[in-house]
Protein backbone atom coordinates (compact mmCIF):
# COMPACT_ATOMS: atom_id res chain seq x y z
CA UNK A 1 0.00 0.00 0.00
CA UNK A 2 1.35 3.26 -0.94
CA UNK A 3 0.67 6.71 1.10
CA UNK A 4 0.54 9.48 -1.11
CA UNK A 5 -0.62 12.62 1.67
CA UNK A 6 1.26 14.86 2.75
CA UNK A 7 2.79 14.86 6.32
CA UNK A 8 3.31 18.65 7.58
CA UNK A 9 2.01 18.71 11.32
CA UNK A 10 1.55 16.40 14.27
CA UNK A 11 -1.43 14.45 14.24
CA UNK A 12 -4.24 14.50 17.44
CA UNK A 13 -3.82 11.34 17.92
CA UNK A 14 -0.09 10.82 17.09
CA UNK A 15 0.65 14.02 19.48
CA UNK A 16 -1.52 11.96 22.03
CA UNK A 17 0.15 8.88 21.90
CA UNK A 18 3.93 10.46 22.16
CA UNK A 19 2.96 12.71 25.32
CA UNK A 20 1.19 10.72 26.94
CA UNK A 21 3.68 8.10 27.18
CA UNK A 22 5.87 7.89 30.13
CA UNK A 23 8.69 10.12 29.78
CA UNK A 24 12.28 8.48 29.59
CA UNK A 25 14.93 11.27 29.54
CA UNK A 26 16.24 12.46 26.26
CA UNK A 27 14.45 12.13 22.92
CA UNK A 28 16.32 12.49 19.38
CA UNK A 29 13.68 13.66 16.52
CA UNK A 30 14.87 12.24 13.06
CA UNK A 31 13.66 15.23 10.63
CA UNK A 32 13.04 14.01 6.92
CA UNK A 33 12.01 17.01 4.87
CA UNK A 34 10.76 17.40 1.44
CA UNK A 35 11.18 21.15 0.72
CA UNK A 36 8.96 23.23 -2.08
CA UNK A 37 10.31 24.66 -5.54
CA UNK A 38 8.74 27.87 -4.04
CA UNK A 39 7.98 28.59 -0.45
CA UNK A 40 4.03 28.70 -0.06
CA UNK A 41 3.17 31.73 2.60
CA UNK A 42 -0.79 31.78 2.30
CA UNK A 43 -1.22 30.24 6.01
CA UNK A 44 0.84 33.27 6.93
CA UNK A 45 0.76 36.43 4.61
CA UNK A 46 2.34 39.00 7.47
CA UNK A 47 5.73 36.30 7.48
CA UNK A 48 5.79 36.50 3.47
CA UNK A 49 9.00 38.08 2.16
CA UNK A 50 8.02 41.11 -0.39
CA UNK A 51 10.10 38.60 -3.18
CA UNK A 52 8.70 35.00 -3.76
CA UNK A 53 11.49 32.44 -1.97
CA UNK A 54 12.61 29.14 -2.59
CA UNK A 55 11.42 26.10 0.11
CA UNK A 56 15.30 26.12 1.04
CA UNK A 57 15.42 30.14 1.64
CA UNK A 58 12.00 29.59 3.67
CA UNK A 59 13.38 26.62 5.64
CA UNK A 60 16.69 28.63 6.38
CA UNK A 61 15.08 31.28 7.52
CA UNK A 62 12.77 28.79 9.90
CA UNK A 63 15.91 27.84 10.97
CA UNK A 64 17.59 31.15 11.91
CA UNK A 65 14.88 32.34 13.69
CA UNK A 66 13.91 28.92 16.15
CA UNK A 67 17.48 28.02 16.68
CA UNK A 68 18.17 30.60 19.61
CA UNK A 69 14.78 28.98 21.03
CA UNK A 70 15.95 25.77 20.73
CA UNK A 71 19.12 26.44 22.33
CA UNK A 72 17.53 28.21 25.23
CA UNK A 73 15.06 25.30 26.06
CA UNK A 74 18.72 23.00 26.15
CA UNK A 75 17.84 21.34 22.80
CA UNK A 76 20.30 21.23 20.22
CA UNK A 77 21.05 20.28 16.55
CA UNK A 78 22.74 17.19 16.47
CA UNK A 79 23.35 16.89 12.84
CA UNK A 80 22.05 18.30 9.49
CA UNK A 81 22.39 18.23 6.14
CA UNK A 82 21.44 18.01 2.31
CA UNK A 83 20.07 14.36 1.76
CA UNK A 84 18.82 12.70 -2.02
CA UNK A 85 17.86 9.75 -2.73
CA UNK A 86 18.01 6.36 -0.37
CA UNK A 87 20.65 3.79 -1.13
CA UNK A 88 18.23 1.36 0.60
CA UNK A 89 14.69 1.80 0.05
CA UNK A 90 11.67 2.91 -1.84
CA UNK A 91 13.36 5.06 -5.19
CA UNK A 92 10.12 7.25 -4.70
CA UNK A 93 10.64 8.73 -1.42
CA UNK A 94 13.39 11.07 -2.15
CA UNK A 95 13.89 13.71 0.82
CA UNK A 96 15.96 16.94 0.28
CA UNK A 97 16.94 17.63 3.85
CA UNK A 98 17.64 15.14 7.32
CA UNK A 99 18.26 16.75 10.70
CA UNK A 100 18.43 15.56 13.61
CA UNK A 101 17.89 17.09 17.11
CA UNK A 102 18.16 15.98 20.57
CA UNK A 103 15.67 17.41 23.67
CA UNK A 104 16.31 16.51 27.18
CA UNK A 105 13.28 15.19 27.63
CA UNK A 106 9.40 14.65 26.06
CA UNK A 107 8.30 17.63 28.17
CA UNK A 108 10.75 20.07 27.18
CA UNK A 109 10.44 19.49 23.75
CA UNK A 110 6.48 20.09 24.19
CA UNK A 111 7.46 23.40 26.15
CA UNK A 112 9.89 23.92 22.99
CA UNK A 113 7.12 23.56 20.81
CA UNK A 114 4.47 25.06 22.74
CA UNK A 115 5.96 28.27 23.26
CA UNK A 116 4.19 31.45 20.78
CA UNK A 117 7.24 32.55 19.38
CA UNK A 118 8.14 29.20 17.88
CA UNK A 119 4.53 28.60 16.87
CA UNK A 120 4.95 32.13 15.17
CA UNK A 121 8.36 31.27 13.11
CA UNK A 122 6.67 27.93 12.38
CA UNK A 123 5.01 28.87 9.97
CA UNK A 124 8.08 29.32 7.73
CA UNK A 125 9.00 25.67 8.37
CA UNK A 126 5.12 25.16 7.07
CA UNK A 127 5.83 27.24 3.78
CA UNK A 128 9.45 25.63 3.27
CA UNK A 129 8.52 22.32 3.28
CA UNK A 130 5.57 20.28 1.19
CA UNK A 131 6.03 16.71 3.24
CA UNK A 132 7.64 15.42 6.19
CA UNK A 133 8.20 12.61 8.31
CA UNK A 134 9.38 13.22 12.15
CA UNK A 135 10.66 9.83 14.00
CA UNK A 136 11.47 10.23 17.96
CA UNK A 137 14.63 7.96 18.72
CA UNK A 138 15.84 6.85 22.25
CA UNK A 139 18.91 5.38 23.22
CA UNK A 140 19.03 1.91 24.38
Amino acid sequence: MTDTRAYLEVSPEQGAAFFGSPDQGPVVMLNLLRLREWADYGHAPDLAPAAPISGADAYARYMCEMLPLLDASGGEVLFSGAASDFLIGPASEGWDYVMLVRQASKASFLAFASDPEAQRITAHRTAAISDSRLLPIRAD
